[in-house]
């Protein structure tokens, strides 16, 4: 079994292509965004999956299968939950998570023949659910935008959850998915003051960037909703009516939010990163996820990891609930994706009852 990995630093012993953060990436020059406080040279390597769609058995999120286009993610987000999926392979979850990435440039083939397989049912595709699809990365490579392209083929339904303005440049497909009812998109707002984006996601774009994302693809007519989350006590919890206020008059329909979760070795990241940027408060903001997580830094049952639990979850449930409504973004019951359009190219359309 593979070792799990603490160490920041990347190892020399990868193969690589190196690229360089200050190549134009589509975010850098935006002009709501400061310079990029890091100039990092990511490694990335490419490897050829043997199968592209994830099957998922959690009921805490709402979907059962979903792509990862790459693994590991420039964005630097301090916070995000994948982060220990890199020990598997015997690299930090620190700074290789980072700089060492994977490309999966044969995902559109592979997803092509998953789609084709006769015993397949289409059930909506989570799409950069554990490393943003849409990623610096994504300019260059266009692996995204390949599977894309198979899924309006197939006219297969797909959500899509990022903090990548890139997404833009896919309003073709994606406006063309949302007339038929097929796609769904929720951008990642976890705050709107910039000071505090460059110490806990530094490679990301800039909270003006991102609610003119959530207005350029409502315009597009794509269903366009927000994800606060994490929600981190004592450091962005207060944010919580100004984001849902200003998600709404951006055009987002709805909202959700998720509490700040540390699994395995994001625990110790976390806590350095708050000793680093917050350390009057780092205590304060441990001991309130401990009253949230039953007295542990995590819990991992089902039902209460995304929330938490407690009267400070409570607290948040109840302020974020009454915003949302208020603002018209409580979570909705529309009718879920499409899949009775389901084809294969030069087949019947697929009947289910």
């Amino acid at each position: 079994m593979k070792t799990r990995g603490t160490d920041l630093t990347p190892h020399n012993r990868y193969q690589t292509i190196v690229s360089d953060r200050q190549q134009d990436d589509g975010w850098y020059h935006d002009p709501d965004d400061d310079i990029c406080p890091d100039s990092l040279a990511t490694e990335v390597r490419d490897e050829q999956v043997r199968s592209i769609i994830s099957r998922n058995r959690s009921p805490d999120v709402p979907f059962e299968q979903s792509i990862n286009p790459y693994r590991g993610c420039e964005h630097g987000c301090v916070y995000c939950f994948a982060r220990p999926t890199h020990a598997y392979w015997d690299m930090s979850p620190g700074l290789d998570f980072e700089t060492r990435l994977t490309a999966k440039p044969n995902a559109a083939a592979q997803l092509r023949q998953q789609l084709d397989k006769s015993g397949y049912q289409p059930s909506a595709i989570a799409l950069g659910v554990n490393t943003d699809a849409y990623q610096p990365l994504e300019k260059q490579r266009r692996i995204t935008r390949q599977i894309l392209e198979v899924l309006v083929e197939y006219r297969h339904p797909v959500s899509i959850i990022t903090k990548g303005a890139l997404i833009l440049r896919d309003l073709d497909l994606l406006t063309e998915l949302a007339s038929q009812g097929l796609c769904s998109v929720r951008v990642s707002l976890t705050t709107l003051n910039n000071d505090l984006k460059r110490k806990m996601e530094p490679r990301t774009a800039a909270p003006a960037t991102r609610l003119r994302m959530i207005r350029e693809l409502s315009a597009a007519g794509i269903p366009t909703g927000i994800i606060m989350g994490p929600v981190i006590p004592f450091i962005n919890d207060h944010e919580i009516e100004s984001i849902l206020q200003s998600a709404a008059e951006a055009g987002a329909t709805s909202a959700s939010w998720i509490l700040l979760r540390l699994p395995h070795e994001l625990d110790d990241l976390f806590r350095d990163w708050l000793d680093r940027h917050f350390p009057q408060r780092a205590s304060h903001v441990m001991n309130r996820i401990r009253d949230s997580r039953g007295g542990q830094n995590y819990r991992s049952q089902f039902g209460e990891r995304m929330t938490g639990t407690g009267p400070y979850a409570d607290l948040i449930r109840q302020r974020f609930a009454r915003k949302a409504r208020a603002e018209g973004l409580a979570r909705d019951e529309r009718a879920p994706l499409r899949t009775d359009l389901f084809q294969r190219p030069g087949g019947n359309q697929l009947s289910l009852l």
